[in-house]
């Protein structure tokens, strides 16, 4: 199996070199409804304990690696995603091979066919466990210069990625440094893009996930300047 585009490779590099040099802490999968297709990045397979085309992907074996507590909440998101062809996104947790436990966030765009229809789902696996923050202290470090300008709009970027996702600082960090590196924006832009977004929504009640997800994934899109590639 192959990474889906240079952009997911990026950011796998990016999320690996930020957890200590495990590029499998992100990446992308496909999910087809009408046959029940899936495909996993070599860092999804990993994540999971196989090798890279290890082993025949059925809906069956994705869920059996959920964790029996989360079981039920991920297959009634995916037979949502099937029913509904819209979006979503999940925060779960996953039982690879060896038996450890991982902590994942699962975004899915909808995957369309040559005439526009919903077909499936594609998007990303985030792993955010407490085991992927080894190492990455000294790295987030030397940004720090680079982003110490920045911080005001990054840490408001960063707080409703915590609230909407329930994640922790550190983790909404890393997820803004996956869509930077994955979109070539830069950070600091990207952040920009987010908060003012979010701000435009007119001060009603927070965006339900579905729709913070989709704005997540394609608020880069409103840059006005040619994106450049940045850490």
């Amino acid at each position: 199996m192959k990474e889906f585009g240079q952009g997911g490779r990026r950011c796998a590099d990016a999320l690996g070199r930020v957890a200590g040099g495990r590029p499998q802490s992100v990446g992308s999968f496909r999910f087809w409804f009408a046959d029940q297709r899936w495909e996993w990045s070599d860092e999804v397979a990993v994540m999971h304990g196989y090798a890279p085309g290890a082993v025949v992907l059925t809906s069956e074996l994705v869920l059996s690696h959920e964790h029996p507590e989360d079981r039920a909440q991920v297959a009634a998101t995916l037979a949502e995603a099937i029913g509904t062809g819209q979006p979503f996104c999940s925060k779960h947790r996953i039982i690879d091979t060896a038996g450890e436990v991982h902590s994942v966030i699962v975004v899915g765009d909808r995957l369309l066919d040559e005439d526009g229809a919903v077909v499936g789902t594609t998007g990303y696996y985030v792993d955010v466990s407490d085991s992927v923050e080894q190492g990455r202290r000294e790295f987030a470090e030397e940004l720090l210069p680079d982003l110490i300008k920045a911080r005001e709009v990054i840490e408001q970027a960063k707080g409703a990625l915590m609230f909407v996702y329930g994640i922790n600082a550190e983790q909404a960090f890393r997820v803004l440094q996956w869509r930077s590196q994955e979109t070539n924006t830069k950070l600091r832009q990207l952040a920009e893009l987010l908060v003012t977004a979010i701000t435009q929504m007119g001060g009603g009640p927070l965006p339900q996930r579905t729709t913070f997800d989709r704005l997540l994934l394609t608020v880069h899109a409103q840059a006005q300047e040619t994106p450049t590639h940045h850490r």
